[in-house]
């Protein structure tokens, strides 16, 4: 692995662990042995690396999703398959992470924003119009609106304000929300096809 790489995966990792704030150049340093100057031969400084990693991360989650959307049954299958995925991500994240990084490196923090609100919620509003087409989805709702409901649930479950990491654990604050938002926007068939996956999960 290039030093580069070596310094990126070591940064993502100790930033998932710890939260952005509270990790220096000098633990990213301890962390591989290596000495400060030598990554700040790749990175002028903190804010450079984390926006890097959040680019490759946005790319990452952009090819996984689609790839989900490709590959479900239907949109009820689609949306329980993308938060598997966003779960097992979600499961080895810091709570502060999303916080540290809209407070101190905006930057990162608009291409985040960028992709939540672009290519997130125009996933989410195919979604909802493959969910009515297959009789899944009621068809009295505004799209438009119960996507961003969506979309905004999903970032609101990392508030510390809402959501105390010492009270709440944010994938199953997620769940909940996911929970909620199915039961309200599915008919009659996607009730009964979300109690049959459910009942396939609780069987693994």
């Amino acid at each position: 692995m290039e030093t580069q790489e070596r310094i990126e995966f070591a940064a993502q990792e100790l930033f998932y662990r710890f939260g952005i704030k509270s990790v220096t150049m000098d633990d990213i340093a301890k962390h591989l042995s290596i000495s400060k100057k030598t990554i700040y031969s790749f990175f002028e400084d903190k804010d450079q690396i984390v926006s890097t990693l959040c680019k490759k991360d946005l790319h990452n989650r952009e090819c996984k999703f689609t790839q989900i959307a490709e590959e479900s049954k239907n949109a009820i299958d689609e949306i329980l398959l993308m938060m598997k995925y966003m779960s097992e991500m979600f499961s080895g994240m810091n709570p502060n992470l999303f916080y540290d990084m809209q407070k101190y490196h905006p930057k990162a923090w608009k291409s985040f924003r960028t992709f939540k609100e672009e290519k997130v919620l125009k996933m989410v509003i195919e979604n909802l119009k493959k969910g009515i087409e297959q009789g899944l989805y009621r068809k009295d709702m505004d799209i438009r609106i119960i996507a961003k409901l969506r979309v905004e649930q999903v970032e609101m479950a990392f508030n510390p304000v809402l959501f105390p990491p010492d009270k709440y654990k944010p994938v199953a604050v997620q769940m909940q929300l996911l929970d909620h938002f199915m039961h309200g926007i599915s008919t009659l068939k996607g009730h009964k096809l979300i109690n049959k996956y459910k009942h396939l999960i609780e069987e693994e």
